[in-house]
């Protein structure tokens, strides 16, 4: 991993609106629980901790080569409010029984708030759960080897996919409703980190580059990772932008990454009760392990390309501008981001317009509107139809690594 001194570390957090750098790279986890919705006060290293009630299952199912019937009879187990799929194992059947619900401790009506908070975020929700969380995603170390070793990582497109119809049915109006997906996409996406964490390790390729040959991917920890490479990081960005939003809208937004977390499998005692603690946990968590990898590379580059099979009335420059924009110039340093610095100089100035005009803080209508109109919208399709088609794409269990590996 690049080595990163205590001044970068600081100077990066503040680019991406985290509170409270001062972490070094080899500090041990000192997050205390007393800060999570558990409310005990212990510490308990979350990169040691995966998930004991699916792992040994789908290691089973695996080794049964029961997977592709499987993927098979989740085809039509879409809806929330679907009937349990037939024709799947038992014990995925009782699993599904038990985890196919929301925990007890969920608030529905700060899930509808988060809903419509949603909808009225959405053009920034876009922007950036795309162009910056998902580029973000390359240059943390261990997600990046993981996405680019998998059996996803050598079909980005695919890959990309899918993640956005996790992000999607998140997003959704009825996302924890009975017509909503959300539950058995988070389900499919808990039973397909199962298969990864039994899967990669296999992998010749990936161990070569692994930072810990003992290390098992999809941790408790890597799961907060990238739920502060979204919600967290989403959230400090809204604030430093001076978007409108209510203590009541802040707290619904936290509420609904936090049912998330737990469908996906986090333990209750790692999840933040707070944006404050989420953005103190995520200078443990996010900023100081953020690096430059071959592999991160590569995976930004084709990233960045899907944007390209759409017009967003931008030039390529300006698109990775805007990602030097929101991630920092050493996040686009460490991905070789080419330099563009007219569009630089256009974003810098016309964005924070732009933002004030829609939010009402302003009654001059920037030169740049259109451009960047057109930008945000242009990625909101690209999110919603991966670019080309409005159809669903499947979250589906793998059963081998990146071909080759």
């Amino acid at each position: 991993m690049q080595n990163l001194s205590r001044r970068s570390v600081l100077t990066l957090g503040a680019a991406l609106g985290l509170a409270g750098v001062a972490a070094d790279p080899g500090r041990a986890w000192a997050w205390s629980s007393a800060g999570s919705i558990a409310g005990t006060d212990t510490i308990t290293d979350p990169w040691k901790v995966w998930d004991d009630a699916t792992d040994p299952l789908l290691v089973s199912m695996l080794q049964n080569g029961q997977i592709p019937a499987v993927n098979t009879a989740f085809d039509n187990f879409v809806k929330n409010g679907d009937p349990l799929p037939a024709g799947i194992p038992a014990a995925l059947t009782t699993w599904l029984q038990q985890h196919n619900t929301l925990p007890s401790w969920a608030d529905q009506a700060k899930l509808n708030q988060a809903a419509q908070f949603n909808k009225r975020m959405s053009l920034y929700l876009f922007l950036l759960y795309g162009l910056g969380s998902g580029i973000m995603s390359t240059v943390i170390p261990r997600e990046a080897r993981n996405v680019y070793w998998s059996e996803g990582g050598a079909v980005m497109k695919s890959r990309a996919a899918k993640t956005f119809t996790y992000g999607y049915d998140l997003s959704a109006l009825d996302a924890f409703q009975p017509s909503g997906h959300f539950i058995t996409t988070s389900n499919k996406t808990r039973l397909t980190h199962a298969a990864v964490r039994h899967l990669l390790p296999q992998s010749s390729h990936w161990r070569a580059v692994t930072d810990d040959q003992d290390f098992i991917p999809i941790s408790n920890g890597d799961i907060l990772i990238t739920f502060h490479s979204l919600g967290t990081f989403v959230h400090g960005k809204l604030k430093s932008w001076g978007i409108r939003m209510t203590a009541a809208e802040e707290a619904a937004f936290l509420h609904m990454w936090q049912v998330a977390l737990h469908l996906l499998g986090v333990r209750d005692d790692f999840i933040p009760a707070s944006w404050a603690a989420a953005k103190e946990q995520s200078a443990y968590a996010l900023t100081p392990l953020m690096a430059s990898t071959p592999e991160g590379i590569d995976l930004a580059g084709v990233l960045l390309n899907l944007t390209s099979e759409i017009d967003l009335g931008v030039t390529r420059g300006f698109q990775r501008e805007f990602a030097r924009y929101l991630l920092g110039d050493k996040v686009g340093d460490w991905l070789r981001l080419p330099r563009d610095l007219v569009s630089r100089g256009v974003i810098e100035v016309g964005w924070p317009a732009y933002v004030a005009f829609r939010e009402g803080t302003s009654g001059v209508i920037p030169t740049t509107y259109s451009l960047f109109d057109r930008f945000i919208r242009g990625l909101a399709m690209l999110f919603l139809n991966n670019g080309t088609s409005p159809t669903y794409t499947p979250i589906t269990i793998p059963t081998g690594n990146r071909a080759g590996t």
